[in-house]
């Protein structure tokens, strides 16, 4: 089967392969088929115009899609070696090994402590929370900020703040990857800049793969940009499909086809 990121081949460590994948809201295929694989502890920015398929990918990672009412996943992703959607696999214990940052924080209306602490010792944590918490915090650059108000509610902080606080809450269950749609949309550029340092220190743990509508953030931060497009189908329906994924400095300066080249450039999207 051919590989939609064939210059990739060579890598040795793979996160994700995903063969064959096609995702489906009832009757109508959202996305078309989808071959490719994700390396190991790189960022790998999603990009495109809306409607392409970017998010419905990302969720395909941690089968969010199954939470979705008339959604269809086909096709195969291989996690460490097995497909997560096997129907002998549990998606629950998918998604502690894989995390999940929305595009709007989204802090439990409960203290900064708690919001850390809930997953874990829902898991049953049995190591030092205290512990757990304060590593968390500082993985995601917000320990000095925090450390003397941890009974404060995490609603109560800023939106980068809030942001970073659903970082450590993903880092505190320990995955091996995490995955970002569009984590810094609602955020200043202050804030913008705060999460983009963190996922640049946070690589060095962990495999992310981000959605970004923000080209500059994901020439800045990325080691590979998978480009997405619509096209129309029989029916008259757009649906989204992976055109290239490739390196993002040859993405960003040559591409390998039109269509990525048209969107850089700013002809469309």
């Amino acid at each position: 089967m051919r590989s939609n990121n064939a210059a990739l081949d060579t890598l040795e460590t793979t996160t994700f392969a995903v063969r064959g994948v096609k995702v489906y809201y009832g009757d109508f295929m959202a996305l078309q088929e989808v071959n490719v694989e994700i390396p190991e502890r790189q960022i790998i920015a999603f990009i495109g115009p809306s409607g392409c398929g970017k998010s419905t990918l990302l969720r395909c990672f941690n089968r969010m899609n199954d939470l979705i009412p008339g959604a269809r996943v086909e096709g195969k992703i291989n996690y460490q070696g097995k497909n997560i959607y096997d129907p002998k696999i549990n998606p629950v214990k998918v998604r502690r090994q894989i995390g999940m940052v929305f595009q709007r924080p989204n802090p439990f209306p409960k203290s900064i402590y708690e919001n850390i602490a809930f997953g874990p010792r829902a898991n049953g944590y049995k190591g030092n929370m205290d512990e757990l918490v304060e590593q968390s915090l500082r993985r995601a650059a917000l320990w000095d900020e925090v450390k003397d108000k941890l009974k404060a509610k995490g609603t109560d902080l800023s939106g980068g703040q809030q942001q970073r606080l659903c970082i450590a809450r993903a880092i505190a269950m320990k995955p091996d990857v995490i995955l970002m749609d569009e984590p810094a949309s609602a955020l200043d550029p202050i804030s913008t800049k705060q999460v983009e340092d963190l996922c640049l220190e946070l690589k060095e743990q962990y495999t992310i793969i981000i959605v970004t509508h923000n080209m500059q953030q994901a020439s800045r931060i990325s080691d590979l940009t998978a480009f997405f497009n619509t096209e129309t189908d029989s029916s008259g329906k757009r649906r989204g499909r992976l055109v290239e994924f490739s390196p993002t400095v040859q993405i960003f300066n040559s591409p390998k086809t039109e269509e990525a080249q048209e969107y850089i450039s700013g002809r469309f999207g």
